[in-house]
């Protein structure tokens, strides 16, 4: 059978050789069927025709009316769940190997007389116009910081003309959370787009049929900031398509990025952060001219960030204890029944009295959790140390596994009073002297036959026996190599290499 390439190369040869004959040897064929290709001036391809039979009969002719009406009025049916069904209604009738043909009926089906299928419309955008944001889960990367799992988001941001990306970690989709995002993003960037878009966030969009689009917090953030909101509708998440775009290819990027490094791992949320700022970097590398289009029009930043947390007044329960966001959170006793101001963040929250930073306390994640520092409540606990056996967040003041040792030791040799004294007594040393030292202690009298007490623990505290080895300085001398020629000469390398 003759091919185009064929016909396309004899015509070039009848242009430069003697004879037809010599043209169509060269080309591969004979004199007289190049001389019918010749004449013709086409080729094969345009003259082949779609034959208009079938060359064997349809398995599915009988029942395709059926079918067709079943995908009508369901068009989400599968080819293979409808072939699964026929082969239920009638045993035998057909056969595996028939699934294919039904699959291009089907296929066809769906191109003819099947549903419209969804649209996307690429946009054009213009440098420095817009900005969108959104956030996404990163916990499936198995992420671990000293071997604990670390679950956690990060907030996205994206500028679509560009796609310069970057990203904040967090631990819930809270506007705190929103709002350090954004100006982080925005400060890192140095400069300020028109407008700033986000899907349908519970932090900063009202539900619909609300007479406001925006909550009052992100209307004032974006006030701040001189930025136009904008938001997709409802369910439409293809609406903010670019940012939903880089969430998968930054998580990617990330995984084989975790492939390459050999491990999960890290030493600390720092290190991780910035793991993650390298990633960025390479994935903004490329961007660097349409980058440079952007920051040319981008408005200028204002003179300071706007605030990222959230300002609460709470009064102290006679629990020595704050409630927030549905969590619980101890205080110094000394605080009981005044109001203290909080300063809600992301990731933590500060405590103020009077105009005075008290302390910055972790922020937990969900609902129902607790928080309970043993140096807020120790003194109060050992003028009561009968409230220690059954005090709701016992579990929370056993700052160590040693600390939960050393009560279980006590409990097995005391009475229950007792050993809530002996605890008590021990856990006052280390909020008033040193945890550490505390627990290296409580570590050699567990081990040593003599039943443990508070008062030995004391007098090895005063003693200053027990103190964190300092930690070895270890000098490695280089390596010289001439050291392995020596070896060479030994003599039973020597024969060894000779055999």
């Amino acid at each position: 059978m003759v091919t185009d390439a064929q016909v396309r190369r004899l015509m070039k040869l009848v242009q430069t050789e003697e004879t037809l004959a010599v043209a169509a040897a060269k080309a591969g064929m004979d004199e007289k069927t190049a001389r019918k290709w010749r004449d013709r001036g086409s080729l094969p391809s345009q003259r082949a025709s779609q034959r208009p039979w079938r060359t064997r009969p349809d398995a599915f002719d009988a029942v395709w009316p059926e079918l067709a009406e079943r995908l009508r009025l369901n068009p989400g049916l599968e080819a293979k769940t409808l072939f699964e069904d026929l082969q239920r209604q009638a045993p035998g009738r057909f056969a595996d190997g028939q699934l294919r043909t039904l699959q291009r009926r089907v296929k066809v089906w769906r191109a003819l007389a099947g549903p419209a299928r969804e649209t996307y419309f690429p946009q054009i955008h213009q440098p420095g116009q817009l900005g969108q944001s959104d956030f996404t889960d990163m916990s499936p990367l198995g992420v671990t910081l000293q071997g604990r799992p670390f679950d956690h988001l990060v907030y996205h941001f994206v500028l679509p003309y560009s796609n310069w990306e970057t990203v904040s970690l967090c631990f819930s989709e809270s506007f705190e959370a929103l709002s350090a995002g954004l100006q982080a993003a925005l400060w890192e960037l140095g400069g300020v787009s028109r407008a700033h878009q986000t899907d349908c966030l519970g932090a900063a969009v009202h539900p619909p049929g609300h007479r406001e689009d925006f909550t009052e917090r992100y209307r004032a953030l974006l006030r701040h900031y001189g930025l136009e909101g904008r938001r997709t509708n409802p369910h439409s998440p293809h609406e903010n398509g670019d940012v939903e775009q880089r969430h998968h290819r930054f998580f990617r990027a990330v995984e084989q990025s975790l492939m390459l490094r050999g491990s999960r791992d890290f030493a600390d949320r720092a290190e991780y952060e910035a793991f993650l700022r390298q990633v960025l970097a390479q994935l903004n590398a490329g961007r660097r001219d349409k980058l440079a289009e952007e920051l040319a029009v981008l408005r200028a930043l204002p003179v300071c960030r706007a605030e990222d947390y959230k300002r609460l007044e709470i009064r102290v329960s006679p629990f020595s204890t704050i409630r927030v966001s549905e969590n619980t959170y101890s205080v110094h006793s000394r605080l009981v029944g005044q109001r203290v101001q909080v300063r809600l963040h992301a990731d933590h929250l500060e405590v103020y009295y009077a105009q005075c930073h008290l302390e910055s306390i972790p922020r937990l994640r969900g609902r129902g959790g607790h928080y309970i520092q043993y140096r807020h409540i120790i003194e109060q606990l050992v003028r009561k140390p009968g409230a220690f056996a059954h005090y709701r967040y016992r579990d929370d003041l056993f700052p160590t596994t040693r600390f939960r040792m050393a009560y279980d030791a006590l409990s097995e040799a005391h009475a229950q009073l007792t050993a809530s004294r002996e605890y008590l007594e021990i856990l006052h040393l280390a909020a008033t002297e040193s945890e550490a030292q505390v627990d290296l202690i409580l570590q050699r009298l567990l081990e040593a036959p003599a039943p443990l007490r508070a008062d030995r623990v004391k007098q090895l505290l005063e003693a200053g026996l027990e103190t964190p080895a300092p930690v070895t300085s270890v000098r490695v001398l280089p390596v010289d190599l001439r050291l392995y020629d020596s070896l060479l000469s030994l003599p039973h390398l020597t024969q060894a290499v000779a055999s």
